[in-house]
């Protein structure tokens, strides 16, 4: 999703986190898991969660600028270790078109910066002064570990639902950014009624989102996607487009037969069948209405001028899935 043009309103938020998370990847013994964590972090990343956050708290003038900087850094933390185990699980030698850290540390290693990663979330997560921050942010850790164990079960599951499909991408991407959009309200003390609201947003938003995402992982570039068309199939993660594919029993046989194996040729083909189905299309759609929902939310709001950037984000999502 390009939001480059959102960061000219919040460069300022995002330079004083970047600085908070070096710091907090930079603050151990250990020199080795230091540097791969800080590996991870020059990689880069829209910092999409960190920019909900801030531009959700903007809707108060009583938010503390620190607890932002904090807030946003617990999030961003928990996300950057969910990356790094991600990356274990699915055995990704490339991340964001650079080598991941289990391709040049290894398992173990990934594995404890990962560890590493979500204890500094918990430091930071303690200068948070309210305890409904605390809780929704370790209810969202847990959904997400949950979420993670459930896409390994299902992993090559061709018989799994779309229920359930929607159910992983809930715990594993949408949760995290509603809890982003929530813990701005919180943190800008809002009415219960409005972090409420803006949690519920960023749901919806997160669905729309990894919807896109799974969308991007059929029609994308390399270049832009940062790996090969179609890796989430070929590692056996069943998305939204090879569900509405999987209505041709032809094709369905054809998905079916996919593994880690499966030749760039045969998945070349795979692919362009399934762009060919109108899978996309349908895909497109789910990811619109869940959009369209995390608009009438916004409509739900007090309409001051800080909703504007909230806005922007979702009319970006929706040209980035089309």
């Amino acid at each position: 999703m390009n939001v480059n043009f959102l960061y000219v309103n919040a460069q300022k938020d995002i330079e004083n986190i970047e600085r908070v998370l070096t710091k907090a990847v930079g603050d151990t013994d250990s020199d080795m898991i230091s540097e791969a964590a800080l590996h991870l972090l020059k990689a880069g990343g829209k910092r999409i969660r960190p920019l909900f956050l801030c531009f959700s708290s903007r809707l108060s003038k009583e938010a503390d600028p620190e607890e932002v900087r904090y807030g946003a850094a617990a999030i961003e933390l928990i996300h950057m270790a969910s990356i790094v185990h991600d990356d274990v699980v699915d055995d990704a030698a490339v991340r964001r078109g650079r080598p991941t850290i289990k391709a040049l540390w290894g398992n173990h290693i990934a594995m404890y910066t990962g560890d590493f990663l979500f204890a500094k979330s918990l430091e930071y997560m303690t200068r948070l002064k309210d305890r409904r921050a605390h809780l929704m942010l370790s209810k969202v850790t847990v959904e997400l570990a949950i979420g993670e164990i459930e896409q390994i079960k299902d992993k090559y599951n061709f018989e799994q639902s779309v229920k359930t499909y929607l159910r992983r991408i809930k715990r594993k991407t949408a949760l995290l950014i509603a809890a982003s959009c929530g813990l701005g309200g919180i943190i800008g003390q809002l009415p219960n009624r409005f972090d409420e609201k803006l949690y519920l947003f960023g749901y919806y938003v997160g669905m729309a989102f990894q919807i896109s995402d799974d969308i991007l992982d059929f029609v994308g570039s390399e270049k832009a996607i940062g790996k090969p068309a179609g890796e989430d199939l070929r590692q056996g993660n069943v998305t939204l487009p090879v569900f509405f594919a999987m209505k041709d029993p032809l094709l369905a046989k054809r998905i079916a037969c996919v593994t880690s194996e499966t030749n760039s040729d045969e998945m070349k083909r795979i692919i362009q069948a399934i762009i060919d189905s109108g899978a996309i299309k349908k895909a497109e759609e789910v990811a619109t209405a869940y959009s369209n929902k995390a608009l009438q939310i916004l409509n739900e709001l007090p309409q001051t001028k800080e909703l504007k950037p909230l806005r922007q984000v979702v009319s970006a999502l929706n040209k980035r899935s089309h």
